[in-house]
């Protein structure tokens, strides 16, 4: 009964820690996010994902141009004659994907009362940037796939337009709705990994047992 009296209120108190963390984290990440920082992030994403569609699709980047919310990347095919014809622009709103990042943070900042641990923080924030690299990756893909194969410089395939199609829908209507719940159900499973590594068997020294008897010598 004592333990019971003793626990509650030390769980009740770590509970109002962890929402007073929430609310003021969530505000001071959400105002720099909204003013400064979203429209950054929003330009480094857009080259890492740029830079592996254009491996994967062989077409060269032209340019990557910041308008405050709205990352356009201009594309042409590589090594072709076609450079003249096929000339593009994609449009990536950084709002579509980064718009749940300030509730993320809040989320991670909330969970400090019980996770000490600097790695599972940060493989939550890699999951995090992952995500939003899938997105623009999956946009990118989407659309090129539509362009390249209306001008017959990709086969048009079925399997692959459902790939690309697949691939953005999924990451746009699902996982980046589900984004700040990933994170904090990540955190909660996560959250007894650093006392597993901190708690290890002691070993014991095998002891010789003063019961055994030693076997006696042979006779030559």
């Amino acid at each position: 009964m004592n333990n019971q009296n003793i626990i509650k209120p030390q769980l009740k108190s770590t509970i109002i820690k962890a929402t007073i963390i929430f609310v003021v984290s969530f505000i001071v990440f959400l105002i720099p996010w909204l003013f400064f920082v979203n429209s950054y992030y929003g330009v480094v994403i857009a080259k890492i994902a740029s830079y592996f569609i254009s491996i994967v699709k062989d077409v060269e980047i032209t340019e990557i141009l910041r308008n405050k919310d709205i990352i356009t990347v201009g594309i042409i095919p590589a090594n072709t004659g076609l450079s003249q014809v096929i000339k593009t622009t994609i449009e990536i709103p950084t709002s579509n994907y980064s718009f749940n990042v300030p509730l993320s943070l809040a989320i991670m900042a909330a969970f400090y009362p019980f996770i000490k641990s600097k790695w599972i923080y940060l493989e939550a924030l890699a999951i995090l940037i992952f995500v939003h690299f899938l997105f623009v990756f999956g946009l990118e893909g989407e659309k090129l796939t539509q362009i390249l194969t209306i001008h017959g410089y990709e086969d048009p395939s079925r399997v692959t337009q459902f790939f690309w199609e697949f691939l953005w829908g999924f990451v746009d209507n699902m996982v980046l709705r589900f984004e700040p719940f990933l994170i904090g159900a990540y955190l909660f499973f996560m959250r007894n990994r650093e006392s597993v590594k901190k708690v290890e068997p002691v070993k014991v020294p095998k002891q010789k047992s003063v019961y055994t008897k030693k076997k006696p010598k042979r006779k030559r």
